[in-house]
């Protein structure tokens, strides 16, 4: 099934896409769906087509498939990792051992998602603009189950459904804040786009290999050329163990999106570390960005100018006196 949220008439309606028709559920909203687990939201999906006419899609804007409580963004392909560190941090060691030891993520921004067709606004203080193709997993309900210290097979039970997503990178921003060694972060916030819909994670349970692995193909294009195409099940980790690894000594809840990071061949930054230089140059306005994913769908999305900023004020530095001067 894939579940949605549009706009018809100005009015935001969560519901099913079924042969080219949305069909609303009666005022029960996405996070509810999600709370409710897989099997009643199956259950609730064909109740809607069967007891409503639909409307076709033409006739109604698609916007985000939901508004998660928390984004948490993986870096599970070692390809991509190869490329990409010597491009953003500047070292040329390849993949550090840690990277192999554990899935590492990091927290990204759920205020500012975009849906596939919206704009997405250059940042004003940024002229290295890129791309990155993902696959995100969304966290539904278990009977049962906390949410917490799951096993891979707690943890699979708990994949409600798979999204594209891009997440949009500030280059020269995270280069500079990674340097003070606390990740990407106002390089990764200004915008990440999620979508077109969540296709239930039942539709994928004949497709994954004997490890947890689904051998589905990605690609990315760039104002209509591709750029790059991988299989998701290149991923060091399955979904499985990346969900369990976020729920390890925490808590995972319904809503909440796990990115499998940037596949192989997924960004510009990749290739500028490969070759050395900014070639193909980084994104910018009017550029237009499109991804698709196996089973899932098609996203796009247009790069507009945004207006200027004042400055960011650098430090100060201090005297670093410990007694207040009368």
């Amino acid at each position: 099934m894939k579940l949605a949220r549009w706009f018809r008439e100005g009015t935001l309606e969560t519901g099913v896409i079924h042969d080219g028709r949305v069909h609303p559920f009666a005022g029960v909203p996405m996070l509810q769906v999600l709370q409710s687990g897989l099997t009643a939201a199956l259950d609730l999906a064909a109740t809607a087509i069967a007891d409503t006419p639909g409307t076709p899609i033409d006739e109604v804007v698609l916007t985000t498939p939901l508004q998660p409580p928390s984004v948490r963004d993986f870096v599970a392909f070692e390809e991509h990792v190869e490329g990409v560190v010597k491009s953003v941090s500047g070292e040329t060691g390849g993949v550090v051992a840690e990277w192999y030891q554990a899935p590492t993520f990091y927290f990204t921004n759920p205020h500012t998602l975009r849906a596939s067709g919206e704009s997405v606004p250059v940042p004003a203080d940024s002229a290295g603009i890129d791309f990155e193709l993902e696959v995100a997993a969304v966290v539904g309900a278990v009977e049962g189950s906390s949410g917490s210290d799951l096993t891979p097979e707690q943890a699979h039970q708990h994949i409600f459904g798979y999204m594209i997503l891009n997440d949009w990178s500030a280059r020269d921003l995270q280069r500079r804040e990674m340097k003070v060694s606390l990740g990407p972060c106002k390089g990764k916030d200004f915008a990440s786009t999620i979508g077109p819909w969540i296709v239930t994670a039942d539709e994928f349970e004949d497709l994954h290999d004997d490890e947890g692995f689904l051998p589905i193909q990605m690609s990315v294009s760039i104002n209509g050329v591709e750029f790059g195409r991988d299989l998701l099940s290149n991923m060091g980790w399955p979904f499985a163990e990346l969900v369990a690894y976020a729920a390890r000594g925490s808590r995972i809840v319904p809503g909440d999106v796990l990115g499998s990071g940037t596949s192989g061949t997924g960004c510009l930054a990749e290739l500028w570390g490969r070759v050395g230089s900014q070639t193909p140059p980084p994104l910018t306005a009017g550029d237009t960005v499109s991804m698709e994913v196996e089973g899932i769908g098609r996203i796009e999305n247009t790069l507009v100018a945004s207006e200027p900023l004042p400055p960011v004020l650098a430090a100060r530095t201090r005297s670093r006196s410990r007694v207040r001067v009368p």
